[in-house]
């Protein structure tokens, strides 16, 4: 039975060229990737007791002799390469037949709202009929199917076993969330993107980058990979939007300062629903989302509606699909409770989007308790700022903890602290 005839699906375990020995098998090629922890030399010997035949490593390495004669025993061979994670996604996509070139690919980037703007201009090209998948922070997804996502942008092994498996599921859009380590650690090389969307910028991953400069410029990369011809649509209204849109001219622009973009918005303030007039081609259109409120949630359904429209899309078909969007898990997510107060869960992580989703709950209550924490190994510099903008709008906080993975939870609420007001 073909995927286009079944209900339920699953990732394949075993990819034909892998990156981790949990998806290595019989005949398959294992790319010992150096990372910022392990070695993927140290694994070569775990990859040929699964079944490895081919072991790619990069021709600085020196194998160990013990692993080499364990390489020759099992019939094994080495390919050294330039570079293990450029040829980690060349040797992927080939494995399978280069599926993505099948598919258009619609890549999100941005500091923040990526998840939500793909969600929302996935249902926007489903409700018009299109066949679609997505891959994001939340989940991934062909057609209504869900996989559990473990990146932002996976690894090329599992994209280009994702991208396989939409093509045999006759999938035409494929909208994914492009993180700027993505673009820095290789995972999309080879893949060229059928429209694009910069939602915003903004201080992030200073565990990884050295500055704020070297951040965007990663971002950036994204539109070096576009079709040509390809829409791109890039928020006006941020700094950073601005200075791209000097790079790439030709692009498109949105936002809600008045004239000041491609596509405009004028929003109405509303504390339930979201709700705004939009300048589309000149011309006026209002668009409105049960599910959805705040100022950000409106930038990300512009920027939605404006890629879709210049993707071909119809904007009236547009606008109905978001009257019947539900939301994105995770992410604002509402629940009512018993006493009949709300319940919101949300993915804020940096001083931003604190401010933002905050902001946004202050003005719907006169009694906000804020439950939060703050991940261990990433920017720690973002601590005591979150915890000084969560002073100035809750009522009432917690600081709790929020996968410290190596730290000391303590450590981290002590620093959260350090920027909190108890006047």
């Amino acid at each position: 039975m073909s995927v286009k005839e079944q209900t339920n699906f699953v990732m394949p375990i075993i990819f034909p060229v892998a990156c981790h020995t949990n998806n290595i098998g019989k005949g398959s090629t294992f790319v010992a990737v150096k990372g910022d922890k392990k070695d993927g030399v140290e694994y070569i010997s775990t990859a040929l007791d699964r079944g490895a035949k081919i072991i790619v490593v990069q021709d600085d390495v020196e194998i160990p002799t013990n692993i080499k004669q364990k390489i020759k025993d099992a019939g094994a061979k080495i390919q050294y390469v330039k570079n293990c994670r450029k040829a980690l996604a060349h040797l992927s996509a080939q494995a399978h037949g280069n599926p993505a070139k099948k598919l258009k690919i619609i890549g999100i980037t941005g500091t923040k709202g990526k998840s939500s703007t793909a969600f929302m201009l996935e249902h926007m090209l489903r409700y018009a009929g299109c066949k679609t998948a997505l891959l994001t922070t939340v989940h991934n997804k062909i057609n209504n199917v869900v996989f559990k996502a473990c990146l932002t942008t996976e690894h090329p092994d599992y994209l280009h076993s994702f991208f396989a498996l939409c093509v045999d599921a006759g999938i035409e859009y494929v909208v994914m969330e492009v993180a700027a380590q993505a673009l820095s650690l290789h995972r999309v090389d080879g893949l060229s993107f059928d429209g694009a969307l910069f939602t915003n910028f903004d201080q992030e991953h200073a565990e990884f980058y050295e500055n704020m400069d070297d951040y965007f410029a990663a971002k950036c990369l994204l539109f070096d990979r576009l079709k040509p011809g390809a829409p791109a649509l890039i928020n006006v209204d941020d700094a950073k939007g601005k200075k791209l849109l000097t790079f790439f001219p030709e692009f498109s622009s949105f936002g809600l300062c008045k004239d000041c973009a491609s596509y405009s918005a004028r929003l109405v303030e509303s504390v339930n629903r979201l709700s705004f007039e939009a300048t589309i081609d000149g011309h006026k259109y209002v668009a409105m989302c049960p599910a959805l409120f705040g100022k950000f949630n409106a930038y990300n359904m512009l920027g939605a509606l404006s890629l879709a429209q210049k993707l071909g899309i119809d904007i009236n078909l547009c606008i109905q699909a978001m009257t019947k969007f539900l939301g994105i898990p995770g992410r604002l997510e509402r629940y009512k409770l018993p006493n009949g107060a709300y319940a919101f869960i949300d993915k804020a992580h940096n001083p931003s989007s604190f401010r933002a989703v905050l902001s946004s709950l202050r003005a719907m209550t006169d009694n906000l308790i804020v439950v939060f924490g703050a991940g261990g190994e990433r920017d720690s510099t973002k601590r005591p700022q979150m915890g000084a903008i969560t002073s100035e709008y809750a009522h009432f906080m917690i600081i709790t903890s929020d996968n410290p993975r190596s730290e000391k939870a303590c450590d981290i609420a002590d620093q959260i602290h350090g920027g909190i007001d108890e006047k």
